[in-house]
């Protein structure tokens, strides 16, 4: 059984990227203990496929200069995992189109393709809809990761064929790493740029936090979940930035890779954060975590594994809801019993893969 991983990799500086990649294999590991299994994604693009635009795939299809179909048709699985979260438009139509045009062209060199547990929609655009209805239709398995996800594929006229929950919930419980109290991760993406929100209220209310917790005489560490790199919305430099101006005030913890921020994670009482798997990671783990909802992806999800604590970016009052969630009773067992459910909800995924 030859599975190849599609856009998820362990190389990823996006740490949830990784999560999706290992689990990926540990969940597909229970149906076929002898798959091999190969990964491709930005930055570890195979050279038979160049999915530098759609003309350069459109070209190599009718051309087939680089071999691309003939490297596709040895995969006996197409396991597309969109990243998660771009089975949609909102992250720009050219991303929605190359990962749409490679799914097309696995299925048409004979590959079984399976679109992965993710965030199916929203589509902003007629041309965004048309082309995830022919990825529904193309597939033979479809599951969603949440009940909105579900009814977003069933309006594009392909039911999914279970509902389930994030493929984080696959991996192995990390031993836990040095203890922390509040673990805390600034989103860069919402940091700088005003494409998914005001980018200056998104500081305020990372500062107001941050003061709000320190005066309750919690400990805080800042804790990067996409890890440094060439790309504007890496965590990294404002967690630093962050650091430095609270003069020692705060921690700041840079995980060396996805064991080690998990093992971290582990270790902490809570996790505060607006990049949704490392609010997925600490609950996957047991560990609690406020979730800071950019988009509609959070909540369906988060509300499937019986964890209310999330809070929409767009809503009045941010921080003091953040801090006020931070403050509860019980979050600890509810954070393990929210592990146990994420966990079983992948169960239906590999009874259907073993009806292949």
């Amino acid at each position: 059984m030859r599975v190849l991983i599609a856009w998820a990799d362990d190389s990823s500086p996006n740490l949830g990227v990784r999560a999706l990649e290992q689990g990926s294999v540990a969940l597909l590991r229970r149906v076929w203990p002898a798959a091999e299994f190969t990964a491709m994604n930005y930055g570890s693009r195979p050279a038979q496929i160049p999915w530098g635009s759609d003309r350069s795939l459109l070209a190599e299809r009718a051309l087939g200069r680089l071999g691309m179909m003939r490297w596709l048709a040895q995969f006996d699985l197409m396991w597309d995992t969109r990243s998660g979260d771009s089975c949609s438009d909102i992250y720009g139509l050219p991303r929605h189109v190359t990962m749409s045009l490679v799914h097309e062209f696995a299925a048409q060199a004979g590959a079984a393709v399976a679109l992965a547990p993710q965030t199916i929609g929203p589509f902003r655009t007629a041309r965004g809809r048309l082309l995830a209805r022919r990825s529904l239709r193309r597939s033979r398995f479809v599951f969603a990761r949440d009940s909105r996800s579900a009814d977003a594929a069933a309006r594009l006229g392909r039911r999914p064929d279970a509902i389930t929950s994030d493929l984080a919930f696959a991996l192995p419980q990390p031993a836990g790493g040095e203890a922390h109290d509040v673990l805390l991760n600034v989103s860069g993406l919402l940091w700088g740029d005003d494409a998914h929100g005001d980018a200056s209220r998104y500081r305020a209310t990372i500062r107001s936090v941050i003061d709000g917790l320190l005066a309750d005489g919690r400990s805080v560490t800042l804790l990067p979940h996409v890890l440094d790199s060439a790309k504007a919305d890496n965590d990294v430099p404002v967690s630093r930035a962050l650091a430095e101006a609270y003069g020692g005030r705060v921690g700041l913890r840079i995980p060396a890779g996805l064991e080690d921020a998990r093992a971290a994670i582990a270790g902490a009482q809570l996790v505060i954060g607006a990049r949704m798997h490392a609010c997925l990671n600490a609950l996957s783990t047991g560990t609690p975590a406020v979730a800071m909802a950019y988009s509609r992806k959070f909540a369906p999800l988060m509300a499937a594994l019986g964890w209310p604590h999330v809070v929409q970016l767009h809503a009045e009052d941010v921080a003091a809801t953040v801090l006020a969630r931070s403050r509860e009773q019980g979050l600890a067992a509810d954070a393990a019993a929210a592990r146990e459910r994420g966990r079983r909800m992948l169960e239906p995924v590999a009874e259907r893969l073993a009806e292949r």
